[in-house]
C-alpha cells in the first residue's frame, strides 16, 4: 500500500524533473524535432530542455532567432537552420554570432539570407557585421525619413487650418464691420425720422 502510494507521488513530481516537450514539436531523448510546424518568432519555443543535443527547426517561418535561445545548451552539437526566410537585418546579429562560433561552418551554408535584396542567397554565418550593420543604418534612415514626411504632412495640415482660421476671422471682422455700417445707417435715419416728426410743421 505504502509503496503504491509512494509510486503514485513519484509519477506526480515526474513532469517537474523531465522537462516537458516543447508544443508543437517532437521530442526523443537528445533531439528535438520541430521540422515544418509553420513556426514563426513569436511561436519559436522560449527555451529548450539543456539535454538537447540535436534541434531541427528547419523548413519554417522563421525569419530570426530570438537573442540567447542556445546559450545555456551546453550540450547542443547542431541545429537545422535550412529553408527558413531568414531577414538579415539588425534582428539576425544573434545568429549570426551563435553560427561564427561553431566549429564545422559547413554545416550551416545552407542557412541564407532571403531579404534584404542585396543580401539575398548569401550564407549568414559570413555576413561581415558592417553588411548587417548598414541594414540596420538604412531602416533607421527610413524610419526617419517617415517620420519627417509626417511632420512635413502635419504641418502642411497645420498651416492649412491656420489660413482658414485666418481667412474666417476677416470674414468675421468685415461681416462686423458691415454690420456696425447698417447699424450705425438705421440709428441716423432714426434719428432724422424723430427730427422730422419733431419740427414745427408737424406740432399741431
Amino acid at each position: 500500500m505504502n509503496s503504491g502510494i509512494l509510486f503514485l507521488s513519484l509519477l506526480g513530481f515526474l513532469p517537474l524533473v523531465i522537462p516537458i516537450c516543447p508544443v508543437p514539436c517532437k521530442c526523443a531523448t537528445n533531439v528535438i524535432d520541430c521540422t515544418s510546424k509553420g513556426l514563426t518568432v513569436a511561436k519559436l519555443p522560449v527555451t529548450f530542455r539543456s539535454s538537447a543535443e540535436i534541434i531541427h527547426l528547419g523548413y519554417n517561418r522563421l525569419t530570426s532567432i530570438p537573442n540567447g535561445l542556445f546559450d545555456n545548451l551546453k550540450s547542443l552539437q547542431v541545429v537545422y537552420l535550412q529553408g527558413n526566410p531568414w531577414e538579415c537585418n539588425c534582428d539576425i546579429l544573434y545568429l549570426r554570432s551563435w553560427l561564427q562560433w561553431q566549429q564545422n561552418r559547413t554545416l550551416y551554408r545552407d542557412v541564407r539570407c532571403t531579404s534584404p535584396a542585396h543580401l539575398q542567397d548569401r550564407i549568414i554565418a559570413y555576413l561581415t557585421e558592417d553588411e548587417i550593420i548598414s541594414t540596420c543604418q538604412y531602416w533607421h534612415c527610413s524610419l526617419a525619413l517617415l517620420s519627417q514626411l509626417c511632420l512635413f504632412i502635419f504641418l502642411f495640415l497645420q498651416g492649412i487650418l491656420v489660413i482658414f482660421i485666418i481667412v474666417y476671422l476677416q470674414k468675421f471682422r468685415r461681416m462686423t464691420a458691415e454690420a456696425q455700417s447698417t447699424t450705425r445707417d438705421l440709428h441716423q435715419h432714426v434719428d432724422t425720422w424723430v427730427s422730422s416728426s419733431r419740427s414745427p410743421y408737424n406740432s399741431d
